[in-house]
């Protein structure tokens, strides 16, 4: 069962005099009353992360990946919960020692301050985390525009090869591996563009489980479709040596996951602000294509406007 299936058919009814739970169709709860926003991910040995052999990296990343559901908001995160299951080997002294100092290195960067969680004995190895933060409002899931255009923050496609780095699934020189696997454990978030994102975002979500996938989420309760340049996609330098030198396919890179980057819609007449304010504040903000009505078919084409289809949209959550 897809998840979007499991929770209209059996958790949807239950957030219906919620207001803040926005129909569970979005990534945070939102009580505007109170100015308070919540996100809550839960992340397991072998399906968010490899394994546990780096657990400062691996905390990293499952901290930034969860407060990024806030940050492409427009909400700077404030507060953190963590619960994690374990044994005495996933969380031995040397483990624990190397988690702590990790938590403290994030908390200084982002300002974000660790509140409260749980432990539990178990042989699979999990953490979930609760992030929180304040806003007046926030740019919600599924308010796009016909005719808006879609733009994304940073580059993507690094994180996915860091994977594939760290899996031995492709063979690089050591100093790109390092850099490719940092980029999977500790991606770049786009903490700047939180104070500006509700000035000209139609609507947005956070880059998990991949490109398509999750412009498909973002549009999924509106009549909408889309058009995507693969051309526009932004990519790193780093990660172009690789494509050209091995000859890989773009399509299948960019359409991944684990970005965690901002996607999302603005108005045309947008472009000039978006612009400014990207060269003003050193935030890498590209078009990459643009919002249609439903009739015309979804589609990403290449420089020859050419339609192409990835090997992998990216991540689904099936149960």
């Amino acid at each position: 069962m897809h998840e979007f299936e499991l929770i209209k058919n059996y958790f949807q009814k239950l957030s219906k005099k919620s207001p803040g739970s926005l129909n569970l169709n979005d990534d945070v709860f939102f009580d505007k009353k109170n100015k308070l926003v919540v996100s809550v991910d839960t992340y397991t040995e072998g399906n968010h992360f490899i394994n546990f052999k780096k657990p400062e990296l691996v905390i990293k990343k499952i901290i930034r990946s969860s407060i990024s559901d806030l940050i492409c908001k427009g909400v700077k995160p404030k507060y953190y919960f963590i619960s994690g299951s374990g044994n005495k080997k996933s969380f031995s002294k040397l483990n624990l020692s190397k988690i702590s100092k990790s938590l403290n290195q994030e908390q200084n960067k982002y300002k974000i301050f660790l509140c409260g969680g749980d432990t539990v004995f178990s042989n699979k190895l999990s953490f979930t985390i609760t992030s929180i933060g304040f806003a007046d409002d926030i740019v919600y899931r599924n308010k796009a525009k016909i005719n808006d255009d879609i733009y994304v923050s940073g580059n993507l496609g690094d994180s996915y090869l860091g994977l594939l780095v760290l899996k031995k699934k492709i063979k690089i020189n050591h100093l790109l591996s390092k850099y490719f696997t940092n980029q999977y454990f500790m991606p770049n978030l786009q903490l700047r563009l939180t104070a500006h994102i509700k000035n000209f975002a139609n609507t947005s979500i956070d880059i998990s489980d991949g490109l398509i996938t999750d412009l498909d989420k973002m549009i999924n309760a509106q009549k909408l479709s889309y058009k995507l340049y693969l051309n526009e996609v932004p990519i790193s330098k780093n990660l172009r040596q690789i494509i050209d030198l091995k000859k890989l396919s773009k399509i299948n890179y960019i359409s991944n996951g684990d970005d965690y980057q901002v996607l999302f819609t603005a108005r045309k007449n947008m472009r000039g602000i978006i612009r400014k304010l990207s060269v003003k504040n050193r935030i890498k903000l590209t078009k990459i294509g643009l919002i249609q009505a439903e009739g015309k078919k979804s589609s990403i084409v290449d420089h020859t406007n050419n339609e192409i289809s990835p090997k992998n949209k990216g991540y689904f959550h099936r149960f």
